[in-house]
């Protein structure tokens, strides 16, 4: 797929439905490189059941970062395809200068960083799949002078085979960068190595560097691991005596073989501990809002009721406190609230049992607990402690 500034494409794509991926390896090729180039890489990543995304980036996008932006969204919209139907963890490979003009960007953007519109929450799920970084004859220190050598020194002719005039308009390009734009080159440069530096929480680091490789000094490459590990970053740095420029993987298969290796399976495990620790932190999140709604329905149940014509009335520990007249101006309430029903006798008859039944004056009784044959608790009255004598209520009726 073309975007602006380079192109990016899936590397192997033959039995997808038959293996399962074990991860996505987003490869940034150097510049210039072909598809050919990336071949033996793209099979190292596929052989050890990781999906390779190539990415290849014209050589004047590392002068211009809002095409530089532009590839890098539209590869982090390529894997935001894949981990929205399965999250994966995913591992950055930089190649030489591959580091700059599309690696960089994807970096900044997934740190929230770059602040040209772009909504981070697209791409939060993705920045939790990045587990890890390996580079290769990289990183490279960006400067004019350091690109110009790199048109023209003999190992990039033979990488990277460009033409005389691709040859004579980056040198004019670079020279003239230098010239006319020194302070914006020299920022660029301070923001491509800040953007590395803070990525030194995404995960385990893995470097391939040789001592003789004037391209990609070892100085620079050694700096850039101490400075790391000074971070807290967990990092491996893998170095030769004599190795070629880009070229540790055909002379060194075995090595950089077993690296890579163990490089991939650190790089599951933090994906691992990633995804058990934001499910903690969804647990938790769910945890306080219950919490949250259980309060807030507790607050509103704590309503006390100013007047007799509120909805509900829930006494507080206060109201004991007011000895007899609370309690008379609750039953003033009460009496309000509620209507107990009147008895009215009729009749002369009616009128005798209701005297005799009906107590007048219920001041002075002794009203005390007693247990019945069940051995539940009742009250009983010092007033029928004695017989009811039916007789006496015959006789008076008889009158």
């Amino acid at each position: 797929m073309w975007g602006e500034g380079g192109r990016f494409y899936w590397g192997r794509s033959e039995g997808e439905g038959r293996r399962e991926a074990k991860g996505i390896a987003v490869l940034f090729a150097w510049i210039p490189s072909q598809e050919s180039d990336m071949k033996s890489y793209v099979d190292l990543y596929w052989s050890l059941g990781w999906r390779p995304l190539v990415c290849h980036v014209d050589f004047l996008t590392i002068f211009l970062p809002d095409k530089a932006t532009s590839l890098a969204r539209g590869v982090l919209d390529e894997l935001s395809k894949v981990t929205k139907i399965r999250q994966l963890p995913i591992v950055l490979v930089s190649f030489s200068l591959g580091s700059k003009g599309c690696m960089d960007k994807v970096l900044q953007i997934l740190d929230g960083k770059w602040q040209g519109g772009h909504e981070l929450g697209e791409y939060r799920l993705l920045r939790d799949c990045i587990c890890g970084q390996i580079y290769d004859s990289s990183p490279v220190d960006f400067t004019c002078e350091l690109a110009s050598r790199f048109s023209f020194h003999p190992t990039a002719q033979r990488l990277f085979r460009p033409t005389r005039i691709a040859s004579w308009m980056a040198k004019t390009l670079l020279s003239g960068l230098d010239t006319v734009f020194p302070s914006r080159f020299e920022a660029h440069r301070e923001e491509y190595w800040r953007t590395l530096y803070s990525s030194v929480n995404m995960g385990p680091f893995l470097i391939f560097c040789s001592e003789d490789d004037d391209l990609a000094s070892y100085q620079i490459i050694f700096n850039f691991a101490q400075h790391l590990q000074e971070l807290g970053g967990d990092v491996r740095l893998v170095k030769w005596s004599s190795s070629a420029h880009l070229g540790h993987y055909r002379h060194h298969q075995t090595d950089y073989h077993s690296n890579v290796v163990e490089m991939l399976n650190k790089a599951f495990t933090c994906f691992s501990q990633k995804r058990r620790r934001n499910a903690c932190d969804n647990i938790s999140k769910s945890v306080y809002s219950l919490h949250e709604v259980a309060q807030s329905s507790n607050e509103s149940l704590k309503r006390v009721a100013i007047g007799p014509n509120d909805h509900f009335y829930l006494p507080s520990s206060s109201d004991n406190s007011d000895g007899r007249e609370g309690s008379s101006s609750q039953d003033e309430q009460k009496g309000k609230s509620f209507t107990l029903p009147s008895i009215n006798p009729q009749g002369v008859l009616s009128q005798i049992l209701f005297d005799v039944c009906v107590p007048k004056n219920v001041e002075g009784w002794d009203i005390k607990p007693v247990m019945s044959f069940k051995g539940k608790q009742t009250f009983g009255s010092a007033r029928h402690d004695s017989p009811m004598n039916y007789g006496r209520f015959i006789r008076r009726s008889r009158l």
